[in-house]
């Protein structure tokens, strides 16, 4: 089994995403459902990458995102198996700067 599979990480739970498809699919998370809520993602703060030099390890795209209702989510989608999840320990308040 694969060392990224979302059942063998507790820190990750399946979640369903909404994304904006531009040059590629599944390009950006827009909203997703969380706890029976649909959140809007209203910025991305930050997105990184892990993994596909070895062939054995699958490509994950990682996104620190803000809702509109200002929660921080790190969102991570597993294009292999073309599942997101989401950090169950990503949760917090972030003051908005400006």
């Amino acid at each position: 089994m694969n060392q990224n599979d979302f059942s063998q990480d507790k820190n990750w739970e399946p979640v369903l995403v909404e994304c904006y498809s531009g040059y590629k699919t599944n390009e950006r998370p827009v909203a997703f459902m969380f706890k029976g809520c649909r959140r809007e993602v209203s910025e991305t703060l930050g997105r990184w990458y892990e993994g596909g030099i070895a062939s054995d390890t699958p490509v994950i795209d990682y996104f620190k995102v803000r809702t509109s209702e200002g929660t921080v989510f790190i969102l991570r989608y597993d294009i292999q198996s073309d599942e997101w999840g989401i950090c169950d320990k990503s949760i917090s308040k972030e003051n908005k700067k400006g």
